[in-house]
């Protein structure tokens, strides 16, 4: 019998932690973090939602809503952090300048950071932040994840397509190992498991769960 990813029961206890404006502000930097990054509009409140099945990120029609580096506790060891949106916001240059200062620095430093997360609307992937995303990804070593998402909003067909296109992209400017890449819909819920199994991985879950003896 296939055993129910362990994320879940971690997820169903899921929390908000704390909410950082700059990097001395961030939890103690130990144990395990996956951060969720994503242009700003591109479904990433929503996917963090869908994958901890409860609502810890605000959700908005309006870009660019998530201002600060937003914390939520799974367990004593490991958080999952939603990180500031970019793009289109409409928000003033001085604070788009503070998000990039900030979000840079807690990507160089954070130890405890063990993946990111990337959100790509399906509809216009490979933006300029998808691309500055993959660069530092490929330069840093860090595993990267990523989910084209609202796959709903084409066919299922047109979503395979599209999904080729994109990973045969990556694979030709940054390499065929800088990110795993999968469809993704929150309203739904295409491509949750992978994406849940995923994060599990990176936080040590299923290797915990391997290390069980079977019965």
């Amino acid at each position: 019998m296939q055993l129910k990813n362990p994320i879940i029961g971690l997820c169903q206890q899921a929390g908000f932690l704390i909410s950082a404006a700059k990097v001395d502000q961030c939890p103690p930097d130990q144990g395990f973090e996956v951060a969720f990054a994503g242009r700003s509009n591109a479904g990433k409140s929503s996917a963090l939602n869908t994958l901890t099945h409860a609502n810890l990120a605000r959700t908005s029609k309006t870009p660019g809503r998530t201002q600060l580096l937003n914390f939520f506790r799974l367990d004593d060891e490991r958080r999952l952090v939603d990180l500031p949106g970019y793009g289109y916001a409409k928000v003033p240059i001085p604070l788009k300048q503070h998000w990039q200062k900030h979000l840079e620095a807690y990507l160089g430093s954070r130890e405890s950071l063990c993946g990111l997360i990337l959100m790509m609307d399906i509809r216009h992937p490979l933006t300029e932040f998808d691309q500055m995303m993959l660069d530092w990804s490929k330069a840093s070593g860090m595993p990267l994840h990523i989910l084209l998402t609202k796959a709903d909003k084409l066919t299922f067909g047109a979503g395979k397509t599209a999904l080729l296109k994109v990973r045969q992209e990556i694979h030709r400017h940054w390499g065929p190992d800088v990110a795993s890449i999968q469809l993704f819909s929150a309203p739904k819920r295409i491509g949750v498991e992978e994406a849940q199994a995923v994060i599990a991985g990176w936080i040590g879950l299923l290797e915990e769960e391997s290390d069980t003896p079977d019965e």
